[in-house]
């Protein structure tokens, strides 16, 4: 690391999550569009990846654009377009699937020449679930009947939740989940943490020095380790200061910012799991005690240690990401 690098200096393309980074519901995460306008301002190219299948990627695009941000429809990458992907690597090109979701699902597999079926009498071959506010029972039940025959099974993403205007409501992944609990059948995932739609991702925007940016710790970041790419994670969203001090090693950012301005901050391209041996290198920015902390609860847990993180630290620090997100 250079003495006064940033992120953004450090890296060709960002693959930015969306809910609960950009935008909460129809409304932006405070800081978010101004932080991406400066980085696209510095020749740096944005991916909007997101797991959420239920939107086309144009109506993705439109709200971006209703923000603030110029978005072509083609950054905007989603996991129902990396599910087709899945998809039309392993079936008959034409085939019938049956699409599960908002019309993201079926828009994405009609894209790759597939005929869209909603009922399992039409013999499949494959059933792709993706997150739809108004999936039924009777959708979750066509969807057991064609696994159960045989369909191939793939589930655009398994998130157990999604945040929304109104708070954290149940995600993909509950739906997936009682689909696969009716049939016994494992689904291929193409979403976050999995490498589909990171591999298209960074194909979309030909990376070199990708960062993925997101809020979840079991999906964005996740991703990032998996797939060898190091990760940004902002606390705008569903990841809490008690989740990110305790995080397993394979869902460990690389960096740590309060939300988006950490891009441009000095501070927040300090890796985390370097401060043990950089301590008071950085300027703060309102996360450095957040981010020495996390080192050395991380450093703790792998020795086997009881983390030395305890319940009033925990509430300071929660504090202090609260006031650095005003």
């Amino acid at each position: 690391m250079t003495s006064g690098e940033t992120l953004v200096d450090r890296h060709d393309a960002l693959l930015v999550d969306l809910d609960g980074v950009v935008y909460r519901g129809p409304h932006a995460v405070g800081y978010a569009i101004d932080a991406l306008r400066a980085a696209r301002g510095a020749g740096v190219s944005l991916a909007f990846v997101t797991n959420n299948a239920a939107r086309p990627p144009g109506a993705v695009a439109e709200h971006l654009r209703e923000l603030g941000l110029e978005v072509a429809d083609s950054d905007v990458v989603t996991s129902a377009e990396a599910a087709a992907r899945e998809v039309a690597a392993r079936v008959a090109p034409g085939s019938t699937v049956l699409a599960v979701g908002g019309p993201g699902v079926a828009e994405a597999l009609r894209a790759r020449g597939f005929e869209v079926v909603e009922r399992a009498e039409r013999d499949p071959a494959a059933v792709v679930m993706g997150f739809g506010p108004d999936v039924s029972w009777r959708d979750l039940a066509e969807a057991s009947y064609a696994v159960a025959g045989g369909a191939l099974f793939v589930a655009t993403n398994t998130d157990t939740s999604i945040p929304t205007a109104r708070g954290i409501a149940p995600g993909n992944g509950t739906l997936v989940g009682a689909v696969a609990m009716a049939t016994g059948c494992v689904p291929l995932v193409a979403g976050k943490p999995f490498a589909p739609l990171v591999v298209e991702s960074v194909e979309r925007v030909h990376a070199q020095r990708p960062l993925v940016v997101g809020d979840r710790l079991d999906t964005d970041i996740a991703a990032g380790v998996r797939n060898g790419i190091p990760s940004l994670l902002v606390m705008t969203g569903v990841t809490d200061v008690a989740a990110v001090l305790d995080a397993e090693p394979g869902e460990r950012p690389t960096y740590l910012a309060a939300d988006l301005r950490g891009l441009s901050a000095v501070a927040a391209a300090v890796p985390v799991v370097s401060l043990g041996a950089a301590s008071g290198r950085a300027h703060d920015d309102g996360l450095t005690a957040l981010r020495h902390a996390c080192a050395r609860s991380w450093a703790s847990s792998d020795a086997g240690e009881v983390p030395p993180v305890g319940r009033d630290e925990r509430s300071r620090l929660a504090a202090a990401v609260a006031s650095a997100l005003l």
